[in-house]
């Protein structure tokens, strides 16, 4: 039995994200200390560990402006999103339709906060492997995904959601991950779970933002993590298991994890991985 107790198993993610931890979620969980004052996640994403874990006091950030729109419009307007997202169609030419929406960038910030959340999870319901993935552009450009019967509009989960972000002190930020840490104290408690270091060169999937995640800003987290750690705070981190993540956070408590990865295009080459959970406790 987990240590901790799901509040409500209906409150889960609602979206699927590239690099999501469903499936190494209860070897995150059994890493996360029994009792933490404030929980920090600078690299929300998906959510699955947020969601799971349902902290009272949380501050949650991701870079990704579309991202965080869709939490903060689930959170203040989730009926009047579950309307809009009624209208939309699983079609192929539709979904076009509305995926070059963001090429106009002046018509496409006129869209309210709802119809841009309301698109997003549209998008992420029905496109290819259910990835969020845009161009150097801003664009999003992940392909059609041919679904018979996707759930675009799942209304318990969504209200699930709402409620969990309005009853507890949720803090949904949106900027670097310095940033989003900057306040934290001796006994509160951040989960890094950052891009991942590439395991190879044509590994690398630097699609969730326009910008990237290379070696500088590996270190300039693992700089974070050792003034996080001098200040008492505890951490842990997901990153894959190669030889510069290895030595780069060899201070560090490391444990190997296997985790199972579906994001290739190629059958082929997904499968088991190594992955690393990194903490200084």
């Amino acid at each position: 039995m987990s240590k901790y107790i799901k509040k409500s198993l209906l409150i889960t993610p609602v979206l699927k994200w590239a690099g999501g931890k469903r499936k190494l979620l209860q070897d995150i969980i059994n890493h996360i200390p029994d009792k933490l004052s404030i929980y920090y996640e600078p690299f929300l994403g998906g959510g699955a560990v947020f969601f799971s874990l349902q902290p009272s006091n949380a501050v949650v950030n991701d870079i990704n402006d579309e991202l965080i729109n869709v939490y903060t419009a689930i959170r203040d307007n989730v009926e009047e999103l579950i309307v809009d997202l009624k209208r939309h169609k699983n079609e192929k030419d539709y979904f076009y339709k509305i995926r070059a929406k963001d090429k106009d960038k002046d018509e496409y910030n006129k869209l309210s906060s709802i119809k841009k959340a309301s698109r997003i999870i549209y998008l992420n319901k029905t496109c290819y492997n259910g990835l969020f993935r845009v161009n150097q552009q801003g664009e999003f450009n992940a392909p059609f995904g041919r679904y018979k019967n996707p759930n675009i509009v799942n209304e318990k989960v969504l209200r699930k959601a709402s409620d969990f972000f309005n009853k507890g002190n949720i803090i949904f930020k949106c900027g670097d991950f310095e940033e989003a840490v900057k306040g934290i104290k001796m006994d509160d408690f951040v989960y890094f779970d950052p891009p991942y270091d590439p395991v190879s060169d044509s590994a690398n999937f630097t699609g969730y933002d326009r910008g990237g995640f290379g070696k500088a800003e590996q270190e300039r987290l693992k700089n974070l993590c050792d003034r996080l750690n001098k200040k008492g705070a505890k951490f842990l981190l997901s990153n894959s298991a190669t030889e510069y993540i290895i030595d780069l956070y060899k201070d560090y408590n490391i444990t190997i994890v296997q985790a199972n990865r579906a994001i290739n295009s190629k059958s082929d080459k997904r499968g088991k991985v190594n992955e690393v959970l990194v903490k200084n406790y």
